[in-house]
């Protein structure tokens, strides 16, 4: 996960005497990105890695032998008082708590955690440090108006980065929101429900407490949406959010914001955040959170719907032009197919990113595109190519490039069409590359188009037998094809 405070420089020091909850939050902080955390198992250990070493954010158990997590802290806020220490406990106390922050702590989180959680806070008070150290302003909370516009910008930024990072489909963002909304407020359950128009209905999508994850979070999704539909449809209804209490036990709810996520001034879906405490009260800095997270994931969202609007236009196009080459030779259009299948279980086999499996396999339905400027006398010739033939017919990746060349999503496939018939030995054309120079799936492609061609019937000739075009494939590895991906290959035949 990229950030931008740059976690992969940030240093982060992990204080606990349990060697378990050591590993978890360590393990925790470096898939999440940062890989420079550190772990000690007691104070003394602490202070002597800070000394050294430094730190730019630490998390300290609360209670361990020798030195409490207490002690540690103020040693080092004697040492460094703009450093943000995360108190962790298993023990929480109001006291303790009091304690802690009038210390100088940051944060103090009870055990069992979501690492989740955590990583959310730790992202919150490093990009909350960075502002302070830009702006040059000192960390001992006298002008705590200014320290608390700066937590909220920090929060706010951190939400925007933790949205646009987000990799997945549109549930991985819906799942992200609903976490980031019981992040940044005092509830304790988050439902996010679809709103379909037409039928007039609302549709559970994601629901997550506060805290663990129940066995029954089905039923209480469920539950949670019949007792609040009428509060859904008022939302809907003014195009505007809700922020409630209420003492009324039939609501089911003490405080409540639900706030509507919109596209084209069309209400799509909402989110909801319900607390059943009767000490928590949602103030209008929690609905500011919870619009400005809506608002960034309606973007987030809609700009993704506009691409894959976009691109499926345009893939519309290209298959009309495929057709329309295939409709005059009808090779090409159970050879595209073909070298699609073989090149897609390839990349599978190399463990291709879910990016580069996309980009392959529109390569590969679109890497005779260019073969549409090819006279059909030459296209269509039943017998074999005259050399000045052959030299029309090299022609095609080079015309292929040209006509997904105006198309700025094609960058990368319009490469791989123009190289796929490029040879290791670099005796291939149109440009003639060598080894690593031909891009990676423009080589997988070459490998199963060629493939295809040898064990495909023609007019002028009968396709080789599967053991027959195999052994011409051993025998080229090294010379016109990667060898690696030749051996891979041969491995999904078997």
């Amino acid at each position: 996960m990229a950030h931008s405070h740059c976690s992969e420089t940030k240093t982060i020091l992990v204080v606990d005497d349990d060697i378990a909850t050591r590993v978890l939050i360590t393990d925790a902080l470096r898939e999440g990105g940062y890989p420079n955390t550190r772990e000690v198992k007691n104070g003394f250990e602490a202070l002597e890695s800070f000394e050294r070493e430094g730190s730019d954010l630490i998390i300290s158990d609360l209670n361990m032998p020798g030195m409490s997590g207490m002690e540690l802290l103020n040693r080092i806020k004697e040492l460094n008082p703009s450093i943000p220490v995360i108190i962790v406990t298993g023990y929480p106390s109001i006291d303790n708590s009091v304690s802690a922050m009038k210390k100088g702590a940051v944060d103090f989180l009870t055990k069992p955690f979501k690492p989740d959680d955590l990583l959310f806070k730790v992202n919150l008070y490093l990009k909350e440090n960075s502002f302070l150290k830009d702006e040059g302003i000192a960390c001992d909370g006298t002008d705590w108006k200014l320290h608390e516009k700066i937590r909220e910008l920090s929060t706010i930024d951190v939400m925007y980065d933790r949205i646009e990072n987000t990799r997945g489909d549109d549930d991985d963002i819906f799942r992200e929101i609903v976490q980031l909304a019981l992040n940044v407020t005092e509830g304790q359950r988050c439902l996010l429900v679809l709103f379909d128009e037409v039928q007039d209905r609302f549709y559970n999508k994601i629901y997550h407490t506060k805290n663990v994850r129940t066995l029954h979070e089905e039923a209480e999704a469920r539950a949670m949406t019949a007792h609040l539909t009428h509060l859904f449809r008022q939302v809907v209804q003014d195009s505007k959010p809700l922020l409630i209490r209420s003492n009324n036990d039939r609501d089911h709810f003490n405080a409540l914001i639900s706030v509507p996520l919109m596209i084209r001034s069309k209400v799509f879906a909402l989110l909801t955040v319900t607390s059943e405490d009767p000490t928590c009260t949602f103030t209008q800095k929690d609905l500011s959170y919870l619009l400005n997270l809506t608002a960034r994931a309606s973007l987030n969202l809609e700009n993704t719907l506009l691409y894959k609007s976009l691109f499926g236009s345009i893939m519309d196009t290209f298959e009309s032009l495929i057709q329309s080459v295939q409709a005059r030779d009808h090779y090409t259009e159970r050879h595209s197919r073909s070298v699609t299948k073989f090149a897609v279980e390839t990349g599978r086999a190399m463990h291709l990113s879910t990016y580069e499996m996309e980009s392959l396999k529109i390569s590969s339905l679109l890497h005779d595109i260019g073969k549409i400027a090819i006279p059909d006398h030459v296209l269509l010739k039943p017998g074999q190519l005259t050399n000045e033939e052959y030299e029309i017919i090299k022609n095609h990746s080079a015309i292929g490039e040209g006509i997904l060349k105006s198309i700025a999503l094609f960058e990368e496939e319009r490469k791989i069409v123009r190289h796929h018939h490029e040879r290791w030995d670099g005796r291939g054309y149109p440009d003639g590359l060598d080894k690593e120079h031909i891009p990676l799936l423009a080589r997988i492609l070459s490998v199963a188009d060629t493939f295809d061609a040898m064990t495909s019937d023609r007019p002028y000739r009968k396709g080789l037998e599967l053991s027959h075009a195999v052994d011409q494939l051993i025998k080229n590895r090294g010379s016109q094809f990667d060898g690696d991906i030749v051996d891979v290959f041969i491995g999904i035949l078997n």
